[in-house]
């Protein structure tokens, strides 16, 4: 059984994003090899609570490198670049654990696995074992025709930030060593992806960063044709493009039981309470469900009861919304984009271009036009989903990974 040195400073089981990430390639990965994982220590008492549960639990060993609270406030603050001060810091005593950690265990192959944004790739490429650098993502830019939209201070951001990170993947001197060191570099997006590719002249692998879990219950796919349920999920932020969303649905007002569901909220009441004046302004807010964040569960349960899945984000990864929307049978919606662009192929969605939002919000409206007009393509949609879902299971992924492991190997020998 191979020995995995895994450095993932988010990790932690039944959580969504960067530390459920981490956490299902752990235990996935554990089912064919030894792991020792090092993570920052936020989220030690529910690692530690759900390991004796697991029958591979025996073989992922954890350290703990923990910081601050404040620091901890900074990570989930998307967009505070302090943050990157500390995180490298962390990155820094991270190699000194790791080294401690190849003194005492024999280690085959060290994987650096997240955070999932490639300007910070940690120092174990110091170390003299094959390595892993993946999936990586934070590569892509935001068209100016949908910056506009956020105002001058959030266009100024983005549009410093779309330069930064040109700079920093084309020079900053700890890139080009892990990339040059890596025997493998994997990417969550296709933008990632051909990004590395014209910056270094190598063609990284594409993997993307999250996957699905395959419901063994069957799902009623056939649903109620008397209404038509749309379902929306995310934080109310720009890149998720909720006013899109419903400016969409205005467009559809007129169509017999249109029902718009919505899941999330803002940072503030004040922020979120906007959105819902600002559907009452357009007229929809008879069609529109509002529901806040409400337990994972739930958001399962609503799925299984709509019709289709409505994903308008502009920048991100690979949503784990998206892989959890294929899990229950429902069709999607979305841009053709990011990380979930090749993931919704024909068999289970419809893509759009992401042009500019007027354009797109007369996309969209066609598509879910002819999805309500089409009832049997939305059907076969879903039914596309229970296959898809055994193509993208983390199951699936941990084998992939597991080939990569041995081929580093074999290239090593």
């Amino acid at each position: 059984m191979l020995s995995i040195l895994i450095n993932a400073y988010a990790c932690s089981p039944n959580m969504g994003s960067e530390p459920g990430m981490a956490w299902n390639w752990c235990i996935n990965l554990a089912k064919y090899c030894e792991l020792y994982i090092i993570t920052e220590g936020e989220f030690q008492d529910k690692i530690e609570t759900a390991l004796p549960n697991l029958p591979q639990g025996k073989n992922m060993h954890f350290y703990y490198n923990p910081v601050s609270e404040k620091i901890r406030n900074m990570c989930w603050n998307q967009g505070d670049w302090r943050f990157y001060y500390y995180y490298q810091k962390w990155q820094k005593k991270t190699l000194t654990i790791a080294e401690d950690i190849i003194r005492q265990t024999h280690i085959d192959i060290i994987h650096q696995l997240n955070m999932v944004g490639f300007r910070e790739p940690g120092y174990l490429w110091k170390i003299e074992k094959p390595l892993v650098w993946g999936p990586i993502a934070g590569i892509g830019s935001i068209p100016y025709s949908f910056l506009k939209g956020g105002g001058m201070k959030y266009t100024a951001f983005f549009l410093l930030k779309n330069f930064i990170t040109k700079l920093q993947l084309r020079y900053s001197p700890r890139v080009k060593q892990i990339i040059k060191k890596a025997h493998y570099v994997i990417t969550a997006t296709p933008e990632a992806q051909v990004a590395i590719q014209n910056a270094y002249n190598i063609r990284p692998l594409l993997i993307n960063e999250t996957g699905c879990f395959i419901k063994q219950e069957v799902i009623d796919t056939k649903k109620d044709n008397e209404t038509f349920d749309i379902l929306w999920v995310g934080r109310f932020i720009y890149t998720k493009q909720l006013k899109l969303a419903l400016e969409t649905i205005a467009r559809l007002k007129n169509l017999k039981g249109i029902k718009f569901h919505i899941v999330g909220q803002a940072f503030t009441d004040e922020e979120t309470q906007a959105y819902h004046q600002y559907a009452d302004s357009l007229g929809i807010s008879n069609i529109c469900q509002w529901y806040n964040f409400i337990p994972n569960k739930e958001v399962h349960l609503l799925m299984q009861k709509c019709h289709l899945f409505f994903f308008t984000s502009i920048f991100e990864a690979t949503s784990t919304v998206i892989l959890e929307a294929i899990t229950n049978h429902l069709p999607i919606v979305c841009f053709d984009r990011c990380g979930f662009g090749p993931i919704v192929s024909k068999e289970i969605g419809i893509k759009i271009p992401l042009t500019n939002p007027k354009q797109a919000i007369t996309d969209f409206a066609k598509k879910i036009t002819y999805l309500y007009q089409h009832r049997d393509i939305l059907q076969t949609l879903s039914e596309g989903c229970i296959e898809k879902q055994q193509k993208l299971s983390w199951e699936y992924k941990a084998q992939q990974i597991m080939e990569l492991y041995n081929k580093c190997i074999l290239k090593n020998s």
